[in-house]
């Protein structure tokens, strides 16, 4: 899908509008509900406050980080960003890597699947 950067640009100024836009009272979409979306909507504003700037300077893309498949939601996690899967806040952010609290989620993951949307895309 080479026309994803395009569209998707990895831009943090871009990532905090659209996700300011979502609210933590209203689950963006399928399996992403209650105190978990609640969890990841805090972890994802800290991380954009901390760490943004550095995974962009990384490589990190828009849906590295937020990616969910188009009409399941995280139900399918094989399609989820780093930021999607986890309700932790980020202690580090390397090339590969991002590193959780308690977790670690490696960005090139053999057999991931294409055609992820952005969390805050989803369903539009």
């Amino acid at each position: 899908m080479p026309a994803s950067p395009k569209l998707v640009p990895a831009d943090p100024v871009l990532w905090r509008k659209a996700f300011l836009d979502l609210r933590p009272s209203v689950s963006p979409c399928p399996g992403l509900t209650g105190p978990n979306w609640v969890a990841m909507h805090e972890a994802a504003i800290d991380f954009l406050d901390r760490h943004a700037e550095q995974a962009v300077a990384l490589g990190w893309t828009t849906l590295d980080l937020f990616g969910v498949h188009s009409q399941a939601g995280t139900i399918r996690p094989d399609f989820c960003g780093a930021m999607v899967l986890s309700g932790e806040k980020v202690s580090s952010v390397l090339a590969d890597r991002i590193v959780f609290e308690r977790t670690t989620h490696r960005r090139d993951k053999p057999g991931r699947p294409s055609g992820a949307v952005p969390l805050w895309t989803f369903g539009r």
